[in-house]
This record gives C-alpha cells, structure tokens and sequence, in this order.
C-alpha cells in the first residue's frame, strides 16, 4: 500500500512538471512568433496618441508597430518615432481610406515577416494591457485563423459599440453574448473587423487584404465574407474588450424593433454605406440577404420616414456599387453621375 501510494506521488510530480514543460514550450513559442500592430489614422492626432498609449503597453508587446497616416502629417510621423516599440510610419499623400490604409498596413506587416497581424483604428483602443495576450491565448488554444475581441462603448463597456445581428435579432449588450456563448470565453463563428482583430498570416493569404475601391465602410464586411468562404476557424474572445465610439445609433429600429437598418447621419456616409452594400450583396455568399434588404430599407423609407426621394437615392447608390462604379463621392458632388444611375 505505501509502495503504491509513493508510486501514484510519483506519477503525480511527473504529470505535473510534464504539464509545466509543456505550458513554458507553448509560452516559448508564442513568445517567438512575431506580431505587427496595424493602426490607420486619418486627422486624428489625439486620439491616436491614446490609442498608442494602450497598445504600446501590453504586456505581450507587440514586436512591430506600423501606422499608416492617411493625411501625412507630421504630428503623425513624430508620435509613431517616439513610441517604445519598433515602429513604421506610412504617410499617404493621397486619402486610402480605411479599406486602402489596413491593406497597405497588412502587406507591410506581411513583409515584414509578421507571424501576426493584429488591427487597430485611431479613435478606440484595447480596453486594458492583457488584450493582446488574451486573443494569441485563445487563437491558440481554439486553432483560430482569426480572433476578435468583443467591441464595447468606450463610455458604457456594457454595451456594445456596434450591435450585432443573430439572425434578424441585433445584440446589443455584452450579457446577451456571454449568454449565447457555447465556450465560456468564445462565441465561435462570430467576427466584428477591424478594430483589435488578430489574424494569422496565413490567413491573410486566404482571404487577401480588403479592397481599395471600397475606400470607407463595408470594407470589413467584405473580409468577413471572404473569411467565412475559406472555411477557416474563427471568433470572438469574450475574454478581451477593445473600447470604441458608439456606432450603432445609425442603426433604426422597424416592425416595433424585430428588425433594423442603416441609416448613417450624413450624406458621404449614406453614399459609401448603401453604394458598397449593393457592391458586397451581389457577391458569392451575400445574395441570399437581398430580399430581406429590400423589405428593410423599402419599409424604412416608406412607412418610417415617408421619404420616396430617399428609397430612390438608395436604389441608384446600390445599383452603382452593384455596376461596380467605385468613383470617389468629392470627385463630382454628387459621387456619380445620372447616366451610371440609369445605365
């Protein structure tokens, strides 16, 4: 009985220091693959520098800092030179846009030899130090291609920043998602891009960087349905909260609330939102949402703001991005010209 008890002492140790080993090699080799933060900025100095300030101090630093500057300023350029890790200032004479500005980031992060590519903007920022080291944890753990943390009103972090549709339901607050969550610290299958998403590199070959043409909104959308095509595993980390601005007041309740559309608070917005909408819906994987778009917004238009002129304004912004008609809204006042309405 004793040899058998120091025995099972024994196996003890051993499955305990086995366990160490193991948790120190997984920790090594984490440690060992490189990670490039990229942040686009445009015209936003200060927020950016908070957003630095947050980043820059994780406790899983990241290995390469990469900014690139949409108005090539050189406040910009001065902040990016004093922040504490190595870094890369892009200054863009010409306005890339989100979609344009991440692409360009993320190709130079690859370039690099970036293991990791983890997104940032320049009005949020991680919630604490640990959120970097959170999502590589989990990506791992989970076999993840591309992990998120969950994106919360930076003053209400109980409440989401963006609201996010399950089904035609729209969460809205972090409880509804905790609640719905398979795994205590994951909600598999469920992204919101850019803002603190962490991709592998490899994953980035898959779905490639977002498209220029895009320019501003929905280019996020659009790697979120090439994502999901390739079949690779993703999600959100539950454990990990990036801050942002309030951004779902732009989404309008209809049918007493059993639905919602967009309706973005000024004219460059609508035009961007509702031309790149028609763009992504006539994509592979996005066409079955037609139909309920249609039914959405007809009602939005119609019964809720009895706005004929803005059903039809819709209508000619989705048929240009389903023509693919990409030009740049300030290039002629109105963003396109009535024969490419009609054509």
């Amino acid at each position: 009985m004793i040899g058998d008890e120091r025995l099972r002492e024994e196996q003890t140790g051993t499955d305990e220091r086995l366990r160490e080993e193991q948790t120190g090699t997984d920790e090594r080799l984490r440690e060992e693959q490189t990670v490039c933060t990229v942040v686009v900025t445009h015209r936003r100095v200060d927020e950016l520098a908070k957003s630095l300030d947050v980043v820059t101090a994780q406790t899983r630093a990241p290995d390469h800092l990469i900014v690139v500057d949409n108005d090539d300023d050189e406040r910009v350029r001065d902040l990016v030179a004093g922040q504490p890790v190595p870094s890369t200032y892009i200054g863009s004479r010409r306005n890339l846009g989100g979609a344009g500005g991440f692409a360009l980031g993320m190709l130079q992060a690859l370039a690099l030899g970036a293991d990791w590519v983890w997104l940032a903007d320049d009005d949020g920022r991680p919630q604490d130090s640990e959120v970097l080291a959170t999502l590589l944890d989990c990506a791992e753990r989970y076999g993840l291609a591309e992990v998120s943390p969950m994106i919360c009103d930076l003053d209400e972090p109980e409440r989401l920043a963006f609201p996010l549709r399950r089904g035609v339901v729209w969460r809205r607050w972090v409880s509804e998602l905790r609640a719905e969550a398979p795994h205590e610290d994951l909600l598999p299958g469920i992204a919101h891009l850019f803002n603190g998403a962490l991709f592998r590199a490899s994953t980035l070959e898959a779905t490639g960087v977002p498209d220029l043409r895009l320019f501003i909104r929905g280019d996020e959308t659009e790697i979120h349905r090439r994502l999901l095509r390739t079949g690779l595993p993703f999600g959100t980390c539950l454990d990990a909260i990036y801050l942002h601005p309030q951004g779902g007041d732009e989404f309008k309740p209809i049918l007493g609330g059993r639905m919602h559309t967009q309706y973005p608070d000024n004219a460059a917005k609508r035009y961007y939102t509702y031309r790149n909408r028609g763009y992504l819906q006539s994509q592979p994987g996005m066409r079955k949402l037609i139909p309920q778009e249609w039914l959405r917004f007809g009602w939005y238009f119609l019964v809720s703001r009895r706005d004929p002129a803005g059903l039809r304004e819709w209508i000619r912004l989705r048929r240009l991005g389903r023509r693919e008609r990409f030009s740049r809204k300030e290039a002629t006042g109105k963003g396109s010209g009535a024969s490419e309405a009609t054509g």
